[in-house]
């Protein structure tokens, strides 16, 4: 069995300066202001924007990630709508054949301490999720049936493309400090990744969850 801690990759982002001047060149067709361009008019354009809430403007800019989390967090971060998602697939991924190492990956769960009685029950636990799996290939099961004996902590890839709108709505609940700790663990990295590359586009956000909120 391999234990991993989750991780992204961005795997499709616009240019930075490019970002901002597309938004305002969208944005700036509402309004019939074209001729107000310049080359530093995006800035300050997207930042009135984004206070002012017109957000459709920002639909134009595409974003994907590639997610590797366990499939409890994917469960919660499928139920987004206005994204597409390609997810590894426990159907037609045979753990047992040689090219996974005949091993299943797991997810490193962040609240308990590896060495602590939680942690050591839950890799217990999945130590057997991971026998019986084995065992019921062994027997003849295809894929999609003894995956039913898989946990929530199988490790799960899963490519997300979404809307910088999407993405702001998505950041905004989970990195809440309501939102499961799993997800805060991914999102919230990601998020200061994204702030720090987009000016102004996801910086209230950013902010928001600094200051505890």
């Amino acid at each position: 069995m391999n234990i991993i801690s989750p991780s992204y990759q961005i795997l499709y982002f616009p240019q930075a300066n490019e970002v901002l001047k597309r938004i305002e060149s969208a944005g700036r067709t509402c309004y019939k202001s074209e001729e107000r361009i310049t080359s530093g008019s995006a800035k300050a354009f997207v930042t009135k924007i984004i206070k002012s809430g017109h957000h459709s403007v920002i639909e134009h800019i595409n974003i994907t990630i590639k997610f590797i989390c366990d499939r409890g967090v994917t469960h919660e971060l499928v139920r987004h709508r206005l994204a597409s998602y390609s997810q590894e697939s426990t159907r037609y991924a045979n753990y047992s054949e040689d090219n996974f190492g005949r091993e299943i990956t797991v997810i490193r769960p962040l609240f308990w301490d590896e060495g602590t009685p939680e942690y050591e029950e839950w890799r217990l636990s999945m130590e057997q999720a991971e026998i019986y799996y084995m065992k019921l290939m062994d027997m003849g099961a295809r894929p999609e049936e003894a995956r039913s004996v898989l946990p929530n902590s199988l490790k799960s890839e899963i490519v997300v493309t979404c809307n910088v709108r999407e993405w702001r709505h998505i950041f905004s609940l989970r990195c809440s400090k309501a939102a499961h700790p799993q997800m805060r663990e991914i999102m919230i990295p990601l998020l200061t990744e994204l702030s720090q590359k987009i000016p102004i586009v996801f910086d209230d956000i950013y902010g928001q969850i600094n200051d505890g909120r």
